[in-house]
């Protein structure tokens, strides 16, 4: 069963009223999403998801709360020109970027390395590029700086030396296969801090679905669509979507540094935006469902 992480605490700080207008960029099984549409009866939600699966769970769910959404299916890289084929400006967005527990679990997506499957990662299974090709083709500096950058993978050099060798005998076709393979190539010590495949997992994923630039030009397209008055909540699973958030964030809520000593800023320079939040699980939380202790939710407010 899939539990949305920091689900009372986004909610709240979407700051709903019954004639709200929200975007989910990430609809998944319409965990956030159903909360959402219960709370605005005469508004209207517009919820993205590329995963047709999900989709299906997802209007089922939906269907019974009321009929004032659209499940747009489309990556949401495309958000400003979507909702902007509908509607100038909403109220709230929210972006949860943890993959849904369903996708993880159902074995042949390739997401998990706790279970045998083809490798594969993609969110739209449309897409030509999946694991199998990065693990198989990619060169070895290439899956090095991958590891690194989007696994920050401290033997990243050694488990693409290890990839790289292992397939030079037969193509490596498995979730396990590369799991055992990553095994092979960290030290005794490393293995028994956990599993030492997570974060390699987690850099293919990335790299399969363009997640961080795809999420960067979505945030900010975000900005441009809110309301005064209205709201971004962004809940990250680790610290690179973080760090792009922050940074976007901190942006547009500070005045320009050369601005700041000046004893009265123009209103031009004055920022759009304010911080409203920056939230943690609670212990609670954490204990109930386990796959929350690295989220953080972020909110910004625009304000002129």
């Amino acid at each position: 069963m899939h539990e949305s992480v920091l689900l009372t605490e986004s909610i709240q700080y979407l700051n709903l009223n019954p004639k709200s207008i929200i975007v989910d960029c990430t609809l998944g099984y319409a965990g956030h999403s159903s909360h959402i549409l219960k709370q605005i009866k005469e508004g209207y939600l517009y919820a993205f998801d590329q995963d047709k699966d999900a989709i299906k769970e997802a209007e089922k769910k939906l269907k019974e709360i009321g009929n004032n959404y659209e499940i747009i299916n489309t990556n949401f890289v495309n958000l400003k020109e979507e909702i902007n084929k509908r509607i100038d400006k909403v109220d709230g967005i929210l972006f949860d970027l943890g993959v849904s527990s369903p996708q993880l679990d159902e074995a042949e997506r390739g997401f998990s390395f706790h279970k045998d499957a083809k490798l594969d990662m993609r969110m739209n299974r449309n897409q030509p590029l999946n694991a199998y090709d990065i693990v198989n083709n990619y060169p070895l500096e290439k899956l090095t700086k991958i590891f690194q950058t989007y696994g920050e993978e401290k033997y990243s050099l050694s488990i693409a030396r290890g990839i790289v060798k292992a397939r030079e005998n037969k193509k490596i076709e498995t979730t396990l296969e590369l799991a055992e393979i990553i095994k092979e190539n960290v030290t005794e010590k490393y293995r028994r801090m956990g599993h030492p495949a997570r974060k390699v997992f987690q850099a293919i994923r990335i790299e399969v679905n363009d997640e961080l630039n795809v999420f960067e030009k979505a945030l900010k397209d975000a900005l441009d669509l809110i309301n005064v008055g209205g709201r971004v909540c962004v809940i990250t699973f680790h610290s690179l979507e973080d760090k792009i958030c922050k940074k976007i964030f901190n942006e547009v809520s500070s005045i320009p540094k050369e601005l700041q000593n000046l004893p009265i800023i123009p209103d031009e320079y004055k920022p759009k935006y304010k911080i409203i939040a920056n939230i943690k699980p609670t212990n609670e939380e954490i204990e109930k469902n386990n796959r929350s202790r690295s989220a953080r939710l972020r909110v910004i407010e625009r304000v002129m």
